[in-house]
């Protein structure tokens, strides 16, 4: 965050950041910190202050990370790509996890200045009101911070489900077609079939296992309910 002139501001961007599991603020040149302000609006989250660093210059503060990210509303004829926050974290997501990126926040009344985005190899822009674009600075921190943790929890939930599918062995087509002939003979039993024309109704039902991948263990289960039904 760059001259932050509100300490209020700095509490509340700490709060936000901790919701989101994000621990590591850097300060330029705050106007009043540490502040008594700053830590009542963290509201819990003073552990983040009392670890922020302090720089003198912007260039300091980034000096360790390989993509700095402007966070801006201001139209500018810029040459670092622009990007939404939703863009930004997949590109985050999907690019190398080795590198040290920065987020950096601009002035409550006129962000960055086009000297400090010269330093930004990226920059982020949120979308809003085209006729009112005004939003708190601690708002705007809150908002990268949760679409970076949305990010990460849709990254984790679709690595879960793939392990998930990787790790289940899907039944050999014998077994399958073994189940179909069972489920057949059921249908059948309950006249359920067109006798006249039955194979369009048997190929959409072939379809609906067929995208549940069933494993062994699934067509043992399903053809011990149609053995139980058969016999009655």
């Amino acid at each position: 965050m760059v001259e932050t002139s509100h300490p209020g501001n700095i509490g509340a961007a700490a709060r936000a950041m901790k919701t989101m599991c994000l621990y590591d603020l850097g300060l330029v040149l705050p106007k009043q910190f540490p502040d008594p302000v700053a830590f009542a609006r963290a509201s819990g989250a003073a552990d983040i202050l009392e670890n922020a660093r302090q720089f003198n210059t912007l260039a300091d503060a980034v000096a360790d990370c390989q993509n700095v990210v402007g966070i801006t509303a201001r139209n500018r004829k810029l040459s670092a790509p622009v990007v939404t926050p939703k863009e930004l974290m997949q590109q985050m997501l999907y690019g190398s996890q080795e590198i040290q990126v920065a987020w950096v926040f601009g002035r409550e009344r006129n962000g960055l200045s086009n000297e400090e985005i010269d330093l930004c190899s990226t920059v982020c822009t949120i979308p809003s009101n085209s006729d009112y674009g005004s939003l708190n600075i601690a708002a705007a921190v809150q908002i990268l911070c949760y679409e970076w943790h949305v990010a990460q929890l849709n990254m984790q939930h679709e690595a879960s489900r793939k392990s998930a599918s990787q790790g289940k062995a899907l039944a050999p087509v014998a077994e399958r077609e073994g189940f179909y002939e069972h489920l057949w003979q059921a249908l059948d039993k309950i006249e359920f079939l067109d006798k006249d024309n039955p194979t369009p109704l048997m190929r959409k039902m072939r379809r609906l296992f067929d995208r549940s991948q069933m494993s062994s263990a699934d067509i043992n289960i399903l053809r011990g309910i149609l053995k139980n039904f058969l016999k009655q």
